[in-house]
């Protein structure tokens, strides 16, 4: 993630090439936290970066598990394949990826959280480390 500007209406960096079809903000994903609207935030990274920064109220799925053990995945969601459930990583591109292979694995209400952690600490929560 660069350190360009960001568009204090809608949180993205201004160079940032927001897919909304695919893609989450992050001050969406945060406002649904709060709102407790069932929203399932996955956090796809590896172990060793949830050392560094994490969020709370997240599910800590691997990547590789999560693309890889996908009935079981579903099968812990309240919805099924169904739960609306964003996914979030280091910088939204493990995510993106993540979110489009669950896509055509039958996930039906699934998007990557735009930039993902690292702007989360840019424009949501200042006090995590970036890395």
């Amino acid at each position: 993630m660069s350190d360009a500007p960001i568009n204090s209406e809608t949180g993205l960096p201004e160079t940032y090439n927001f897919r909304p079809d695919d893609e989450i903000t992050p001050r969406e994903t945060h406002r649904r936290m709060q709102a407790n609207d069932g929203l399932v935030v996955i956090d796809c990274r590896e172990d060793d970066e949830l050392q560094t920064s994490k969020l709370n109220d997240t599910v800590h799925i691997p990547l590789g598990r999560l693309v890889n053990e996908v009935d079981d995945v579903a099968d812990d969601l309240p919805n099924g394949k169904d739960t609306p459930t964003a996914i979030l990583c280091r910088t939204g591109k493990r995510s993106l990826m993540a979110t489009l292979a669950l896509r055509r694995m039958g996930f039906t209400n699934i998007k990557s959280v735009a930039g993902g952690i690292d702007l989360w600490a840019q424009d949501i929560d200042t006090t995590l480390t970036r890395y």
